[in-house]
Parts: structure tokens; sequence; C-alpha cells
């Protein structure tokens, strides 16, 4: 599919993009943003969109809209940038929506939730499924318009110290895993626990956490959690299509020239595939360097995935009856998701269980 195809049909106004060029740019404000990840640059995927974005907005614009990225921890740490992003610190900011559930748990739906959507599946319902729409006027009560910003794809279960037999191995256990994977693991017996990427390392050496997950191979192995814990669980059920989000502050973005606002989503939309096509090239050499460096590739027993998924769906329906807004959002996505996987079950699937090799 040619690029300008795939963004109209992503929903994504490209019109603009005719009218980029010399005289554009003279006849155009000069406009300077900073953007605050929640991701540390060591971690070039992840951070990387934030870098794609800023990049792509500045050449659509003739460099009149620049936008100058900074890693967690440089103006807020890596948890409070949707904070940063409220209270106009920064213009915009570039994480992921289940690390402030605090606030409402309804945005875990924004990045992803344990059994739910792939990445293909939340972009379809983000860009095609109505996904978007029931999200802007939530994020608008907290002042923040929000557009897709990336994804990891399907990740893995985690690093643990010592191997998982069944669910009574996790009970007890001090695990790094927020959002709702935190929540359900939290009902079988884990005592979840919240870290920014850079600290999880030093909390699994030192024994505060026993057990981790971050994202997949890639950024795992930057990361090194290989040399503390040697069991490398899959599939990560927690988080099957994470996506991140670039959040924008609702009154900055009232301000742009509607050309901005258009370079801005085209470059939203672009970084938003180039992350999960970068995962997946950097992904599977990463896996076998770890198999080679001694990591004990280990399957999630099948007691603890049905445990999860019964845990997970019993707790979504509590949210619901308590939580107005969270009943919308959840009883939407919950009709999209069955209706995907009934359909990926029929052609992903079928495929491939012939074509991949057991692991």
């Amino acid at each position: 599919m040619r690029r300008r195809d795939f963004l109209k049909k992503a929903g994504i106004g490209v019109a603009a993009s005719a009218a980029f060029g010399p005289v554009f740019a003279q006849a155009s404000p000069s406009v300077r943003w900073r953007l605050a990840s929640s991701f540390p640059k060591s971690l070039d995927t992840i951070y990387g969109a934030a870098e794609v974005l800023a990049e792509r907005v500045s050449a659509l614009t003739g460099g009149r809209f620049q936008i100058r990225p900074y890693q967690a921890g440089e103006i807020v740490p890596g948890l409070q940038v949707m904070d940063a992003v409220q209270q106009g610190t920064v213009e915009v900011g570039h994480t992921a929506s289940y690390y402030y559930v605090g606030k409402a748990q309804v945005l875990a739906f924004d990045t992803a939730v344990p059994f739910g959507l792939t990445a293909r599946q939340q972009n379809a319902w983000m860009y095609h499924g109505g996904g978007i729409e029931l999200f802007r006027p939530i994020f608008a009560d907290f002042g923040i318009i929000q557009f897709p910003g990336g994804n990891t794809g399907v990740q893995m279960g985690g690093w643990f110290r010592k191997e998982i037999k069944g669910v009574a191995d996790l009970r007890g256990l001090k695990m790094r895993i927020p959002g709702p994977g935190g929540q359900v693991m939290s009902r079988l017996g884990v005592v979840p626990q919240v870290l920014a990427g850079g600290d999880i390392y030093p909390a699994l050496e030192r024994g505060v956490v026993d057990a981790a997950e971050w994202v997949g191979p890639y950024d795992d192995e930057k990361l090194g959690f290989y040399k503390v814990a040697k069991f490398y669980y899959y599939p990560g059920w927690h988080e099957p299509g994470p996506m991140l989000s670039f959040y924008v502050n609702l009154r900055e973005w009232g301000r742009l020239p509607k050309e901005y606002q258009q370079a801005f989503e085209v470059a939203a939309a672009e970084a938003n595939q180039w992350m999960m096509a970068k995962y997946d090239r950097l992904n599977a050499p990463a896996l076998q360097r770890l198999i080679r460096a001694g990591v004990r590739l280990r399957k999630w027993p099948a007691d603890v995935m049905r445990a999860a998924q019964k845990a997970a769906f019993d707790w979504y329906e509590e949210e619901a009856a308590k939580d107005a807004t969270y009943r919308k959002v959840f009883t939407a996505w919950k009709a999209f998701r069955e209706e995907q996987y009934r359909w990926f079950g029929v052609a992903e699937l079928g495929y491939e269980q012939f074509a991949f090799p057991a692991v």
C-alpha cells in the first residue's frame, strides 16, 4: 500500500502535505515545543518514536515547527509525563497511558490490558473501530489530546530468578509489573511494583524485586536483565499489543495553525508504524543472543494462563459495574475484541500454526 493511501485509511489528514514548502514556511509562525518521554534515550526504539515525530514535524513544516524530545528524568521522571503535559510544563509527552490508572482505570485501554488486542488489532480499534473517538473526551477532561504513538507488539512474560511451574509459585513474589498486568498478578498472589525502565535492573539485582517484565528481547537485553535472572517467560499475556501515546496539551494544540496540527498527526502516524516495524526487526536476533547467553526460555504453564485470564475478565466486569465511563469503553472494546479474535483465528492463526516452527 502506498504511504498516502495508508495515511488516508488511518484517518489521518494528509492534504496539508501538498501545501508544505517554501511559501508555507515563510507564511507560518515559528513554534518551539518540548516533549517529555517516559523512556531513557538508551532504549533507541521506544524512545526513538519521539525523535521520529520531531524530525517529521520539522520536515513537513519547513523547520517552522520544532519539537525537542527529552528523555525520562531530564524534565520530569518517566512516570510523571501526564502531569507535566496537563500542567503545561511541556507541550507534548510520549508515554503509556496505563501508567496513570491511578487517575482513571479506563486509561489502560489506551495502552493494553491482559488478554486484549494485538498491535494490529489495537491500531484497527483506534483508527477504524471508534477507539480514538471514545478516548478524546476522556483525555479532554485532563486537558490533553492523545494520538497513537507506537507499539512494541506482544511482549515477553518477564524475568524470574526461579522457575515458575504453576500458580502456587507466584504467591508472594515481588514483581515489577505496572497497570492492569499488575492488578491481575496481584489476584494470583504476586506483589506488583511499579518502576520506570531505568530503575528495574538495580531493583532486580539487589533483590528488591524477585521478577520483572519490561518489553521484549531487544530492550531487555540492553537493560541486562539476563545477568541477574535466567528464566524468561512467554507470552506476555498482560500486554499483547501495548500502544504508546503522544499526549498534547489541549490548550497548546488549539493554538497551532491547522497545517501544523495536520503535520503533527501525519508524523505521529508514521512514528506509530515505525516503532512496531523496528521492534519486529530487532527482537528476533536479540532473542537468539539471549538464548546463546544461557537464558532459559519458558512458556507460561497452562494453569497460570487460565487463572490469569479468569482474573482479568472478573476484574473488568467489576470495574464496569461501578464506573459508567469504564463500562462504555469496556463494552465497545469487548465486542471489537470478540469480532477480531474470530477473524484472526481463521486467517492469521490458521497460517501461523502451519508455517511457524515450534520454539
